[in-house]
């Protein structure tokens, strides 16, 4: 198991560890609405995951470009900049 988990690049193994934590987060929020059985408190859970996805959208961008940033040009690294830019203004602008 200890080989099989090496074989990994520890860039790859970040940005996957981030969306597990992630997909841990969501399913944790799933089972709190269901346990408080409350629209007004399953708004306000879900409110908190409007937080929480961007974050590690961003987070996860910002590993990947970083290791990719000496490969592709300047001008790609604006389109993806301005392209996470543009989703956090989306989910965050009223």
């Amino acid at each position: 198991m200890k080989k099989w988990l090496s074989s990994f690049d520890s860039t790859v193994a970040a940005m996957a560890g981030l969306r597990i934590l992630s997909a841990s987060i969501e399913l944790t929020a799933a089972i709190l609405m269901l346990v408080f059985n409350d629209v007004k408190k399953a708004v306000a859970i879900n409110s908190m995951l409007a937080f929480v996805g961007p974050v590690i959208l961003v987070t996860t961008m910002t590993i990947g470009v970083f290791q990719i940033a000496d490969q592709i040009s300047y001008g790609k690294l604006i389109i993806i900049a301005l392209g996470v830019g543009l989703i956090l203004v989306g989910v965050f602008k009223p």
